[in-house]
């Protein structure tokens, strides 16, 4: 049997922390606040996957109260993520993520966010979908203010 999830996450952009989305560290003079590396993309991922399998949420499975997930890789948090969907039985088939950005310019990235959200789920690359948007300057995005990411993840029971 198919199931579908749908994942959302946002973080606000702050000075002198990494930005860290697909699990590739990108050059920029702001980064994402968070108790975790605060990767947006695979938050999102993780949320959608949860969602399809019913197994909760980011919050319940990585709880950010627990110090043990203080600035985990969040690439670290989707294979543990993958490993308790194999373990009920589910398997990821597809995955297409979003994200809302003004800047930066991040289709350089592309393939090596696909690279490695693929190897965290054991699935081939061309079943992931990453996609970047920008707000054209509106709302909080668009002002520079955060990072949005909406994803869906197909899986298999």
């Amino acid at each position: 049997m198919f199931r579908i999830g749908f994942g959302e996450d946002t973080h606000r952009l702050e000075e002198g922390r990494k930005l860290i989305l697909g699990g590739v560290d990108i050059p920029f003079e702001l980064g994402l606040l968070g108790h975790s590396d605060a990767d947006v993309i695979i938050h999102a991922i993780i949320d959608a996957l949860l969602g399809a399998s019913a197994l909760g949420d980011i919050g319940m499975l990585f709880p950010d109260t627990d110090r043990q997930y203080k600035d985990i890789s969040s690439m670290v948090l989707l294979t543990r993520c993958a490993d308790k969907l194999r373990e009920h039985g589910f398997k990821p088939i597809n995955i297409d993520v979003t994200l809302i950005a003004q800047r930066p310019k991040l289709a350089a990235y592309r393939e090596e966010m696909r690279a490695n959200i693929a190897y965290a789920l054991n699935i081939a690359p061309e079943f992931i979908s990453v996609k970047f948007t920008t707000p054209e300057h509106t709302g909080p995005e668009g002002n520079m203010e955060c990072m949005t990411a909406r994803a869906a993840a197909l899986i298999e029971n």
